[in-house]
């Protein structure tokens, strides 16, 4: 890959990774939730699933999603449910200062594992991924050099730009809402704007073609 193609493709990652979706919404709420710097463990689950998506389309099984509505659209509303799920479990979350403790006040801490493996569903179950890197890679891929330094190269350009994207800006900018969790009435307000954020995305999943 040589040097032009390869900043060509640094800004068609950047520009990618800065539109809003499922993932940047995740990430927020990851950090207003848990805080800026264990909201990486989202993040990275989302580029796990980022992994899977561009081997799932280097192995032309993006082709077999692609070319198979019946497959394409079990996994959409499969990942619709999903953030549906996380949209209205995160409404849903009681904040009644009442009946939780200091302790409990400051936030219950989520495991690592459970953020990365909230980040990886929703970064997977978006077959509309899939489909944009089977249209998206070829343009970067030269089918006469040798494959797999570039698939590397592609690979790593794309996790690199995504986790500096995901937790340098949206998680950063997350943290200018964090004094609103302070109070129950915070929590419930930012729960419900993120929660809604979910569903909405999941909505455009289903309707948007």
């Amino acid at each position: 890959m040589s040097f032009a193609v390869w900043v060509s493709l640094l800004a068609a990652c950047v520009v990618i990774s800065l539109t809003p979706g499922a993932g940047a919404i995740n990430t927020m709420s990851n950090a207003l939730a848990q805080g800026w710097r264990r909201s990486v463990w989202g993040v990275i689950g989302q580029q796990v699933a980022l992994v899977v998506h561009l081997v799932i389309v280097a192995a032309g099984v993006g082709l077999l999603v692609a070319s198979s509505p019946l497959l394409f659209n079990l996994i959409r509303y499969a990942g619709a449910a999903y953030l549906v799920y996380l949209g209205v479990r995160l409404i849903l979350v009681r904040t009644d200062a009442a009946e939780r403790d200091d302790a409990e006040l400051e936030g219950i801490p989520e495991s690592a594992w459970s953020m990365a493996r909230r980040g990886f569903w929703v970064n997977l179950l978006n077959p509309k991924a899939i489909v944009f890197f089977l249209a998206f890679m070829p343009q970067f891929i030269r089918l006469d050099q040798p494959q797999f330094p570039q698939y590397a190269i592609f690979l790593a350009t794309c996790i690199s730009v995504d986790v500096i994207v995901m937790w340098g800006v949206f998680a950063t900018a997350a943290r200018q809402f964090r004094r609103a969790t302070r109070t129950p009435r915070g929590r419930k307000a930012l729960n419900s704007t993120f929660g809604s954020l979910f569903i909405a995305v999941a909505a455009l999943l289903v309707f948007v073609h």
